[in-house]
Order: structure tokens, then C-alpha cells, then sequence
């Protein structure tokens, strides 16, 4: 059993079949937080956050935009990465750095989906466990929650809206929906911010992950990697949204009223993707091509109305081009890694 009543899967034969249920928090779209901003005693001024998984991808993107905008930083981590100029703390999500915080943003997890169906506990523990244990230390200081479009699975309807039922078809987007469960019902103001496929650089800071599809695209053309794996005909269609203008939603996420926001830029197949890649680079991108998957949802993207209209934000950097271009920056042959 999950954090906030959510049953989890388990395998068979076949392998891994789900089987969680969702309370009536979650039917139908979370609600997290109340009325007001995230923020609301702290609405002018510096703010001292704490952010979890601050050394990651995205985290290291939204301790920038945090730095950028004012505030006082504190990156919360396992392992034995710091952030140049900002205080890190190594230590554990049920005991985090509390003395002097105003506010936190939590995205420390686990997020490989094809690995979560292999260790489905480990996902448990970390993305649901951990987080209601921060949830719990917090004592009802503000947070902002990163969570994941995997939380819909495959919704009928395009695009997708943050009412949509919610689904998930592995481990990794059922313990995220465990762990909004939690945020739902958490005693302070909360937002959650689902984010769909965060991709590009910032600062010369790029995705390494080359299991997604910008990254890959883009090592195939700098001879990082042999070829791209296309599956089909290259249509699939899915939302790519700039990393940069992920970090801006969680600095506005902050003063902004609470509630569950949709994170997505640009909706592009594959082939664009490829495309796009090869004009940017002027390198061509080898193909791998495979059958079809029948399970390949043919679209999934984002309605990012409800952000727009309540946080003021505007992913203005999430076009294919720019976020090709800045992937392309970190990774080309004489790049220098994580500048």
C-alpha cells in the first residue's frame, strides 16, 4: 500500500500488472494546497528556499532561476554533487535542513519508468515514501511539488487537462500519483507541477539521459551514439517543454495562487524532432527503424492553459529549435560538460 491509500502492483507472469486504486483526492484531477498563493506571508522580498534534488537536471535548473530571482538557496541531497556558490546539504528527505527555510521545492525522485517496472520498491520508497516523510517534517511550510504527465497513462482526450482521470501504466507514474496523494492532503499551502518531457540546457547544463528523445537525437549527430531507435514511422507525437521554462514555473509556482499546473511547451513528432536536430546541428541523424509499438499512445500533449492564466507563465523558450540548440551547446565536440 501507497502513501495516501494508493495500492501498488505486483508481478505476474506477464510481468508487471497494476492494480492501485485513488482516493477521492485524486479522482478526476488532484487539488493541492487551498486558496492563495504558495507564498502568501511572503509575497515581496527575498525567500529562503530549500530544494530537494537540486543537483539533477531539472533541480539544478530551478536553484538558477531561484538565484536569478532573488532568493536564498539551500540544495538538499544524497550524494556527493554540490552547486557552485549555494549552500548543500547532505542528508535525508525525513530529516531535511529546516532551520531558517521559508518555502521548499521538492523534486528529488526517481524517474526512469522502464527501470521502475524492474524495482518497483525502490520507486515506492523514494517518490511516495520519502516525500510523505517530507511532507511530514515540513510542519506546514509552502511547497512546490515536481511531478509528471505520467500520472494521466494515456488520456482519450488531447490535450490533456490537469482534470483528466488519472492512469499511470507503470510504477514510476503510479508512486508520483502516490506522492500528489500525499501533497493533496499535506496541512500547508502546496503546488504541483506536472511536467511533461523537460529537455534542453541551461548554463551548458544538458539532459544526459539519452533513454529520452532530444538528448538521443542530438548525441546521434554529435557521434555520441550509433543511431536513433525510431519506432514506427516516426509520428507519435509528444509535448516538449524547455527546462529553463520549467525552472521559471517553479520561481513563479511560489507566489502564485496553488493548485496543479500543467507543464508543457511544444507538441512534435519524432520526425520533427529529428528534423529539427539534423537543421540545427547540420548533422544527419542515423535511424534505427522497428515496428510500430501497439501500445504507442499516437499523442500525448499538454493544455497548459491553467499556468498561463494563473502564474503568468509563458514557455517562450520551448521551441524545437532552441531546445535542440542548447542541448546541442552542452554536448558538441569540444563542449565543456555542466559549465
Amino acid at each position: 500500500m501507497l502513501a495516501g491509500g494508493l495500492r501498488f502492483g505486483g508481478f505476474r507472469a506477464g510481468g508487471w500488472v497494476p492494480c492501485w486504486r485513488v482516493g477521492p483526492v485524486l479522482a478526476g484531477g488532484s487539488r493541492a494546497g487551498g486558496v492563495g498563493s504558495v507564498l502568501a506571508g511572503w509575497q515581496a522580498g527575498r525567500v529562503r528556499v530549500l530544494v530537494t534534488g537540486g543537483t539533477g537536471y531539472v533541480g539544478s535548473a530551478v536553484v538558477r532561476a531561484l538565484l536569478a530571482d532573488g532568493h536564498d538557496v539551500t540544495v538538499l541531497t544524497r550524494g556527493e554533487a554540490t552547486v557552485p556558490d549555494v549552500t548543500t546539504v547532505r542528508g535525508t528527505l525525513a530529516a531535511p535542513p529546516l532551520d531558517g527555510i521559508d518555502a521548499v521545492c521538492h523534486l528529488a525522485a526517481l524517474t526512469q519508468a522502464r527501470e521502475s517496472l524492474t524495482d518497483p520498491d525502490r520507486y515506492h520508497r523514494v517518490n511516495a515514501l520519502d516525500t510523505a516523510a517530507l511532507l511530514d517534517a515540513l510542519r506546514g511550510r509552502p511547497v512546490v511539488f515536481a511531478s509528471t504527465s505520467a500520472v494521466y497513462g494515456v488520456p482519450e482526450r488531447q490535450p490533456i487537462t490537469e482534470d483528466a482521470p488519472l492512469a499511470p501504466l507503470n510504477p514510476y507514474g503510479a508512486t508520483k500519483m502516490a506522492a500528489e496523494q500525499a501533497v493533496s492532503r499535506y496541512v500547508g499551502p502546496a503546488t504541483i507541477l506536472r511536467i511533461f518531457n523537460a529537455a534542453g540546457a541551461v548554463a551548458g547544463r544538458g539532459d544526459h539521459d539519452r533513454t529520452r528523445l532530444v538528448p538521443k537525437a542530438v548525441a546521434v549527430a554529435a557521434g555520441l551514439e550509433p543511431a536513433l531507435r525510431v519506432n514506427g514511422d516516426g509520428s507519435a507525437v509528444r509535448d516538449f517543454v524547455h527546462v529553463a521554462d520549467v525552472a521559471d514555473a517553479f520561481v513563479r509556482a511560489l507566489r502564485g495562487p496553488t493548485g496543479v499546473y500543467n507543464l508543457g511547451g511544444v507538441a512534435a513528432a519524432v520526425a520533427d524532432v529529428v528534423a529539427a536536430t539534423e537543421r540545427v546541428t547540420g548533422r544527419p541523424v542515423a535511424l534505427e527503424h522497428h515496428p510500430a509499438n501497439p501500445g504507442e499512445a499516437p499523442s500525448l500533449y499538454a493544455d497548459t492553459s491553467r499556468a498561463r492564466a494563473a502564474l503568468g507563465w509563458d514557455p517562450y523558450r520551448s521551441t524545437l529549435d532552441e531546445i535542440v540548440a542548447s542541448q546541442w551547446d552542452a554536448v558538441r565536440p569540444g563542449a565543456i560538460a555542466g559549465r
